[in-house]
């Protein structure tokens, strides 16, 4: 067992939505995924990777779960414990998946992994209804948009 110990916070979207307008001047990569997903498991190393090259730069990356929140403590908990990861870490607790699917993106159609790539201060919000299948792309996506 990992003796990393990481937490998981339950994270409605009104409180990502404020956390992302507190930090106006931070770009914030916002990565939806669950554990059943094997696409977004397989990615979610290039994200820690990520975090490791961005940490001299106002650059925040948060792994957002969609699994059940009724699979926290069995399941989510145990598996990023295992894993080791050390970007902030939640769950999302919505509801509603039409409604809050839409809130993050009209153009997404629900399917995961998706990433939300957003800064207040310089308005930009891009949305990527895709999986990263390599750090270098994925580095290079957040390069682009942090340098504009």
């Amino acid at each position: 067992m990992n003796l990393y110990s990481q937490s998981v916070t339950e994270l409605t979207l009104n409180e990502l939505d404020a956390r992302v307008a507190a930090g106006k001047d931070t770009t914030y990569v916002v990565n939806f995924w669950a554990t059943w997903c094997r696409p977004c498991i397989a990615e979610l190393p290039y994200f820690e990777m990520a975090n490791d090259s961005l940490k001299n730069q106002k650059v925040k990356i948060l792994l957002v779960s969609v699994d059940f929140l009724s699979l926290k403590e069995e399941k989510l908990i145990p598996f990023v414990q295992k894993k080791g990861y050390r970007s902030e870490l939640f769950i999302l607790n919505e509801k509603n998946e039409n409604e809050w699917i839409n809130r993050i993106s009209t153009d997404w159609s629900g399917a995961i992994p998706a990433t939300l790539i957003l800064n207040t201060e310089k308005k930009y919000r891009h949305f990527y209804e895709q999986d990263f299948h390599d750090f270098p792309s994925l580095y290079a996506t957040f390069q682009t948009l942090i340098s504009q």
